[in-house]
């Protein structure tokens, strides 16, 4: 126990240093890749001179420009019959091969520089906590158990999220996470006089703050955050709860675009209150890509080149800590991280290229993911 509590302490004192020299104006917003800007990089976990670095607001974390989502929605594409059901979510997360997969994409994360992972549900947090095993001072790690959290409106309190916060600690036998972020109601509605009506009620959202306070409070969680596809309660949470709401989480494509002069909306949140932003379904789900992402399909470079187009549409926002797709092998991982040192800005030719890619993406989109076409505008 004295051990377990010094490196609690331990990583509540870093994150805390980590922010005041945020504040202190002491790192840079960004560390290029090849560190043109010639800044002192012994700070930066898992740092490779390949790789782009971003600071993920008032955490003070210098994270890298493309992460590892949570995601492995085609990993049967690699471990054949891997999938119990129709969906990914029943991939059995017992099976060797499919560990030894997810063993292999982590191992080329870290050796790329790339230094956070997203999980969200159960068998993520607990696939990739073993993936880490003798290797988790490499990554930062985001965790929720989302099907035990928020989106069940009698989990929306201070008790409840605690509970499963240390359980889901202790089933994948981790002391700490760095980023513990709430997967919370997924999109508000318009009332019958227009007004915007949030996911979750302000009981609601207390509650789920004070969760995050406590893990926090804790020392188990370094920093601590929230997922949702709504942006007005999103702002809402960072206005509300600047304290808890340290990084957020939405979908953000390759379509994804501010509306011009949003001075007070969601972006114009996420500056004032210092908070990280990941985006999710970067790809559109795998509505980009015409071959089933395995390597040597035969459409494999045509997709390579859009999921680069893509990377380097997206960190043209320099707003965005990084997207954070899900990859299912370590050609992936090897694109992703290309398409970094790629030139940023995309000419008219690529421009026009991603756009009839995405205009295709669009319209291939499942029923389930329509919901993402509401996020063209932002």
């Amino acid at each position: 126990m004295p051990d377990r509590m010094t490196r609690r302490q331990f990583v509540r004192d870093t994150a805390a240093a980590g922010a005041a020299l945020a504040a202190a104006g002491r790192l840079p917003q960004i560390v290029s890749a090849g560190n043109a800007e010639k800044a002192d990089t012994r700070g930066i976990l898992n740092y490779n001179a390949d790789m782009e670095y971003r600071r993920c607001g008032k955490t003070g974390w210098m994270v890298s420009a493309a992460c590892l989502g949570g995601h492995w929605k085609r990993v049967n594409a690699m471990v054949p019959g891997l999938f119990q059901g129709a969906s990914w979510l029943s991939a059995n997360v017992d099976n060797p091969d499919f560990q030894r997969n997810r063993y292999d994409v982590v191992t080329r994360c870290i050796e790329r520089g790339i230094n956070y992972i997203d999980a969200c549900t159960g068998a993520e947090i607990q696939a990739y906590s073993k993936a880490l095993e003798g290797r988790r001072d490499k990554m930062y790690l985001g965790w929720s158990w989302y099907e035990r959290e928020a989106r069940n409106p009698n989990q929306c309190n201070g008790d409840a999220l605690m509970e499963v916060f240390e359980d889901s600690l202790r089933v994948c036998k981790q002391e700490y996470v760095d980023l513990y972020r709430i997967v919370c109601g997924v999109d508000g509605r318009r009332g019958k006089n227009g007004e915007w009506i949030y996911p979750h009620t302000e009981a609601e959202s207390a509650g789920i703050a004070e969760g995050l306070r406590r893990a926090k409070k804790s020392g188990k969680a370094r920093a601590t955050g929230i997922s949702s596809h709504d942006l007005p309660w999103l702002k809402y949470m960072m206005e509300t709860f600047p304290d808890v709401i340290d990084v957020v989480i939405t979908p953000y494509t390759a379509k994804t675009k501010m509306l011009p002069g949003d001075e007070t909306g969601f972006y114009a949140a996420v500056k004032k209150c210092d908070c990280g932003f990941f985006g999710i379904k970067p790809f559109a789900g795998t509505s980009l890509f015409r071959g089933d992402s395995s390597p040597g399909n035969p459409h494999e470079e045509d997709d390579n080149r859009m999921a680069r187009l893509v990377i380097r549409a997206i960190l043209c926002n320099p707003a965005i800590t990084a997207p954070i797709p899900g990859m299912i092998n370590v050609q992936q991982v090897d694109n992703v991280s290309l398409a970094v040192m790629e030139r940023r800005e995309l000419d008219h030719e690529e421009r026009a290229e991603l756009d009839r890619a995405m205009d295709r993406a669009w319209a291939n989109l499942p029923y389930h993911y329509q919901w993402l076409k509401n996020w063209e505008y932002i």
